[in-house]
């Protein structure tokens, strides 16, 4: 068992160098694309709280690390240790040092399918020392801070950012193709496979461009310290390997690798000014759109040896047979147009899952709405299984738990088509609020939606849509969706000063949009709604007029 562990651990450790091995050597990498920040990043001294307010916000996990510490027992003892953690946190970040001690992962191997004998059918969960997270948590507080006031990041960029979700980025596609189709052009859609991304990353090529960034002197320091001289070890049951040293890759498990990644890959965006890149961490997709699906097509191939290029330079390592192509628009589905990464033609498909939803070439959202339909209907048959032995209060929470995340996950950009294409769903829902209250399959639903306070399905879509134009006009967005919504200006009445504009469409296609039936249905709200003054008042007050509706619809039906 012990060689079994050990074997294991040099997979693992040794994944990332093999990969970025492969990767044909170009001339060495040089941060043109990134334009010198005249400023650089201070690392202010932590105080006692903040520790403690990072400790306290952590949840109870149970599962140890390297040194069998788990942070449920860390949390008992804070109090009593904080001061020296604090004394601890402000040496490092004045010396620009991470402790040795803290750069020990221990790693478990999840077996994900397949032959359990293969290690490729094993995915690592590496669980770094309590300590180093809360180190981890005062410098990420610091880099957050520096690259939101610099505004180093893309707006194309949505993944591990402040006020950015995976619902934004979905929606910034959807809009780039759904604009495209509106003025009767093509659109390309690119979704590019990274093998390992987060084990490829080159220190040296990383730490050249936080340096470009501004994050120079001391908090550079603690970067290259942080990465380099990193070890761990596998444990399986009560066998753990010997340690081996890692030369590449950013920190599984870490708080700060998703936020190192971000800055790594920041400047693909400027590797073409025809190609529209949407990224969510390691997930990148390009977009183009042109009235000529051949010239498109043509203009895309000669693009992407640009783009090609930089990821060599980065040695970040392609994989072209897990790389999908779609095209979007009224063109032939057996069109041979092709697009070509290094003579590999890139399949073309008409529906691909990307960010958990999803997207078909027609915008027809009938694929994920079946998808998520199917894992609906699993979740009703435990709830029917459940409701002989738990109470209706339990079953509600079941719903909540099992249910509601299909209804709510990124609703606003699916959320919005035909009635019909819907009805699916709109059926499992009133079957599920009808299992939960124990009643029979044909009994009326309006009454069991009040009584459990549960939004009906249409009614959870525009729920979510008019949260995202209330964010818009208060300019609460991330810039590049922000922009998508325009205000409505030389308003001469008072009702209509916190409206947008009307986008114009030609398409159905369009109209689903939240540009435009978004827009729609908050410039019909009341104006005692609309000037909420946080979000969270609104989304109660909505709430609470949606289910005023019910009650007077339930006063009409006796």
């Amino acid at each position: 068992m012990n060689e079994v562990v050990d074997t294991f651990n040099k997979f693992f450790v040794d994944v990332g160098p093999n990969l970025a091995a492969k990767i044909t050597n170009v001339e060495n990498y040089n941060c043109e694309l990134i334009d010198t920040n005249p400023l650089s990043m201070f690392l202010k001294p932590v105080e006692e709280k903040e520790i403690l307010d990072i400790v306290k916000g952590c949840k109870n996990k149970t599962s140890t690390d390297y040194h069998d510490m788990d942070m449920k027992t860390l949390k008992t003892v804070i109090e009593s240790i904080s001061k020296p953690l604090t004394y601890i946190c402000n040496l490092s970040l004045q010396t620009g040092q991470f402790p040795d001690g803290m750069k020990v992962a221990k790693v478990i191997p999840l077996f994900k399918a397949g032959d359990k004998h293969l290690f490729t059918n094993y995915r690592p969960v590496s669980l770094l020392p309590q300590f180093s997270k809360i180190l981890e948590k005062v410098y990420n507080s610091r880099l957050d801070s520096f690259i939101e006031r610099c505004n180093l990041l893309s707006d194309n960029q949505f993944g591990f950012r402040n006020n950015h979700s995976t619902s934004h980025a979905l929606f910034d596609i959807i809009e780039e193709i759904t604009n495209a189709v509106d003025n009767k052009k093509y659109a390309i859609g690119l979704f590019i496979d990274l093998s390992k991304a987060f084990d490829t990353i080159n220190y040296d090529i990383l730490i050249n461009k936080l340096e470009h960034y501004g994050i120079r002197g001391v908090a550079l320091q603690w970067v290259t310290s942080y990465l380099k001289n990193r070890k761990q070890c596998v444990k399986i049951g009560d066998y753990r390997s010997s340690c081996r040293q890692i030369v590449c890759g950013l920190p599984q498990g870490s708080i700060l690798g998703p936020k190192l990644f971000n800055m790594y890959i920041n400047d693909i965006c400027k590797t073409s000014q025809v190609l529209k890149f949407i990224l969510f961490a390691d997930d990148t997709n390009i977009f183009a759109s042109g009235d000529d699906l051949q010239q498109l097509c043509r203009i895309v191939n000669l693009e992407l040896k640009s783009v090609n290029k930089w990821f060599k330079q980065n040695k970040l390592s392609l994989n072209l047979s897990k790389s999908k192509m779609m095209i979007f628009g009224n063109c032939n589905s057996n069109a041979q147009e092709a697009i070509q990464i290094e003579g590999v033609v890139i399949e073309r498909v008409h529906e691909i899952k990307f960010l958990g939803v999803i997207i078909d070439d027609r915008i027809t959202w009938k694929a994920h709405i079946k998808y998520i339909s199917t894992k609906i209907s699993r979740s009703i048959s435990v709830i029917a299984k459940a409701k002989h032995i738990l109470n209706i209060k339990a079953l509600h929470i079941l719903y909540c738990s099992l249910i509601l995340p299909y209804l709510y996950y990124c609703t606003v950009v699916w959320g919005s088509t035909y009635k019909n294409t819907l009805k699916p769903i709109v059926l499992l829902q009133k079957r599920a609020i009808r299992v939960i209250h124990k009643v029979g399959f044909l009994d009326h639903t309006n009454s069991l939606f009040l009584k459990s306070k549960i939004m009906k399905f249409c009614d959870i879509v525009e729920f979510q849509t008019v949260q995202m134009l209330y964010k818009a006009r208060y300019k609460l967005l991330p810039g590049q969706i922000q922009r998508r919504f325009q205000e409505r200006t030389g308003c001469y009445e008072l009702r209509d000063e916190l409206n947008f504009r009307t986008q114009k469409h030609s398409s159905t296609l369009k109209s689903f949009s939240p540009t435009v039936n978004g827009v729609q249905l908050w410039n019909k709200l009341e104006m005692e709604l609309k000037r909420s003054p946080n979000i969270n008042l609104f989304k109660y007050k909505y709430k609470q007029k949606t289910f005023e509706i019910y009650r007077e619809q339930e006063m009409c039906c006796h």
